[in-house]
Parts: C-alpha cells; structure tokens; sequence
C-alpha cells in the first residue's frame, strides 16, 4: 500500500487507502507495530470490493507522536481526527491486539460512528499477558530495549533466525516478524512512545486496562472475535470469556496461529472479515 501522511490537527498522521465500495474497513494494528503488520489483508480484503483503510497509531510507524498522550482515548481521538479529515463518518473497526483496546475505547467514546467491530488477538479482556510485555512496563526496561535493539544483536538474532530455521527449530522470538518490531525501535521517538504505550495499559503484573465491564454495552451481534489457539502473548481464552459475555457475537479460533492470526492465517481471516461485515450491512439494511 501508497502510505500517506497529513497533518491533522497539528499531528502528523500516515495511513494508506485501498479504495472500494460500501462502509470503509479500517484496520487498527497493535504497540510497537505498523499499518505495515497487516500483511496481505488489506489487499485481500481490497480483492473483495471493500475500502480499507490501514493506519499508524500515534508514534508508531510514521505517524507522529503528538502531545505524547498515548493512552487508548488518544489513539481513539486521533483515528477520529483522521476519520473526519477524510470525511468518513462511518466504519467497520478491526483492531488488532493493543488496536482491539483501542477500538473498544474508540466504539465506546464515538459508538454512533461504529458500524460493526472484530476484536484480533485483543488486550483489554483479561489480566493475563505474555512475559515480555510485563517486562517492558517495568522502570529501566529502556536500558535493555537499547541493546537489544542495537545492531549487532539484531545482526545475531538474524543469523541465529536463519541458521534455526534451516533446521525448523527457529522460535518465535526470533521471527522475521519479531526482529522486524525490534528494528522499529532503534528509533529514539519509537521507542519513547513503545514504551509509554504499553505502560499506560500493562504492569508487572498484567493488564491494567479492562474492557470487561464495558463489553455488555456493546451491539453483541455485530461484534466478531478471531484468536489464534497457539497465541502466546494474550490467552486464547479471553476469546472465549468475551464471547460469553457476549451472546450473539461470533468466535473464531484459528488453529495453530499465533498472536498473529491474520498473518498465519490470512486467507481464513480475510475471509471471516468480508462475512462479518457483510452480514452486518444486510441487518442494517432497510427491506
């Protein structure tokens, strides 16, 4: 995708456009990623007449960093900033991990621009998180985000990547994906705005934001809700508890994924999104 960058309201916001037809799909990624973390779903989703609209959240990717508030209710005024800027007053909201939050708390704040909502590998709807994350909340964390981020250990966990995967044994860690955010970082104002994300929504001791006791003002039957059953960051069970929570919205488990459904599996997400959406706006419309 053409990225582009606006100034709205004084900060510089990027995004890319696939233009189609019918209500704009707009993508919301997680911290510490990019519109860029989506893969071939825009494309895909693009492929089947939608518009899509992919964009960095505040200091991620190349969007700037604002006033340097980078809790969930500033993410969720900037994307309706953008939205307003690009006169679009209505959208399907896919958000993905940390965007899940962010989407829950923008649906919360604008619902009557909302038109359905998918929940990705979601934060926001259980205590438990992965082990790296806590650690990155914790005070110093910066010192060893440095090194780590620098470039002969990044050179190392390339190498080691490689020399493991010829042999199948490459984790997680060390995925092409993962050393791709790690690059993300070497970026001062990157890192600055990784680390205040993630403390304004993770301690030590887990998630400190909850979306739980909001969940039951939520439209259920537009809500979809897509997890990978091997996700090691956020428990595929907070799929299962919000579902509940929900009756009427709609899981789907996909196997062997990791925290990265729509990457593992981007056919079978691209096409649960299409169906959702499109299922909504028959509701929606009149007989």
């Amino acid at each position: 995708m053409e990225v582009r960058t606006d100034t709205v309201n004084g900060v510089r916001l990027a995004y890319a456009v696939h233009p189609g037809i019918g209500t704009p799909i707009v993508l919301v990624h997680g911290v510490g990623s990019s519109l860029d973390n989506w893969g071939d779903v825009p494309k895909d989703l693009a492929a089947g007449g939608r518009t899509v609209i992919a964009l960095d959240l505040l200091g991620h990717g190349q969007s700037g960093a604002g006033n340097g508030d980078f809790s969930l209710g500033s993410h969720a005024c900037a994307i309706r900033d953008l939205l307003d800027h690009l006169a679009i007053e209505r959208v399907h909201l896919v958000g993905h991990s940390l965007g899940g939050g962010v989407s829950m708390q923008f649906n919360y704040q604008f619902p009557q621009r909302v038109e359905s909502l998918t929940l990705i590998s979601s934060g926001g709807l259980g205590t438990e998180v992965g082990a790296r994350l806590r650690a990155a909340s914790l005070p110093g964390s910066e010192i060893v985000l440095r090194t780590v981020t620098s470039k002969p250990v990044l050179r190392t966990m390339t190498w080691l990547s490689r020399a493991l995967g010829t042999v199948g044994h490459a984790p997680g860690i060390l995925s092409p994906r993962a050393i791709a955010k790690l690059e993300r970082l070497q970026d001062a104002e990157s890192l600055t705005a990784f680390l205040a994300t993630v403390r304004s929504v993770v301690g030590p001791q887990g998630q400190r934001v909850s979306a739980l006791e909001r969940l039951e003002h939520l439209d259920a039957d537009r809500v979809l809700i897509i997890w990978g059953d091997a996700d090691p960051m956020l428990p595929v069970q907070h799929g299962h508890d919000a579902r509940d929570l929900m009756p009427g919205s709609r899981l789907v488990i996909v196997p062997g994924a990791l925290h990265d459904p729509h990457t593992d599996d981007p056919a079978l997400v691209t096409a649960e999104l299409l169906a959702h959406v499109e299922a909504v706006e028959s509701r929606l419309s009149p007989a």
